[in-house]
């Protein structure tokens, strides 16, 4: 397999005195660039978690809540990664979008979102999504795929004309971040990376690092 394909970046200069003093309006900017931009699913992030192993792991959620909290995504406490968490709450997550040339990484610690924030989501979400939260045993094996089919069958005429409650064990996480990082790809890697870093009075530091 040929992987030498050598792309180059070209992306517009990142300055410091361009940048907002609050990371998470720079990312709500920089998020919206990308949806302007047509990127697909721009609200994909990279979730990195780690098991009682000391194993990191990975995933693909979708960013579903961004303000002065944190960024709150939405899944099943008892899948792997919400298992992981519950040990240990510390993450990453990082965007890629690659029509941009841009990346942004964040590192925090999770906490879950009221019981009342992941009602009122849940009660947005496409019924076939709700009733999949219920049908799925997330991250357990399963024989194959007709016992999930079965499942939904099965619940579609549970619900038949009636709301689907939110399982108790599905919920939202809210990543508190202590560190932001923007990079933007540059014209023969030498690309900038500019990183906000939480001070212990609540405000953010902003440095340059080294590509």
């Amino acid at each position: 397999m040929q992987l030498e394909k050598h792309l180059e970046y070209n992306g517009e200069p990142l300055l410091e005195c361009q940048m907002d003093a609050d990371p998470i309006r720079q990312l709500q900017q920089w998020l919206q660039e990308a949806l302007d931009a047509g990127v697909i699913e721009p609200n994909a992030m990279c979730l990195a978690t780690v098991d009682e192993q000391g194993q990191p792991d990975a995933r693909f959620v979708l960013l579903r809540g961004l303000d002065e909290r944190g960024l709150v995504f939405y899944t099943n406490a008892n899948s792997a990664k919400g298992r992981q968490m519950s040990r240990n709450p510390q993450v990453a997550a990082v965007f890629w979008w690659g029509a941009l040339h841009r990346q942004v990484r964040i590192q925090g610690i999770v906490e879950m979102v009221s019981e009342a924030e992941a009602d009122a989501y849940f009660a947005t979400r496409p019924r076939g999504h709700q009733l999949a939260a219920w049908a799925s045993p997330q991250s357990e094996p399963i024989p194959d795929r007709q016992v999930l089919e079965a499942r939904m069958a099965a619940l579609e005429q549970q619900y038949e004309g009636c709301p689907v409650p939110r399982p108790p064990y599905w919920t939202g996480y809210r990543i508190v971040p202590h560190t932001i990082e923007f990079w933007q790809g540059r014209p023969n890697r030498l690309h900038d990376r500019l990183r906000y870093r939480r001070e212990p009075d609540g405000s953010w530091k902003l440095e340059r690092l080294a590509p």
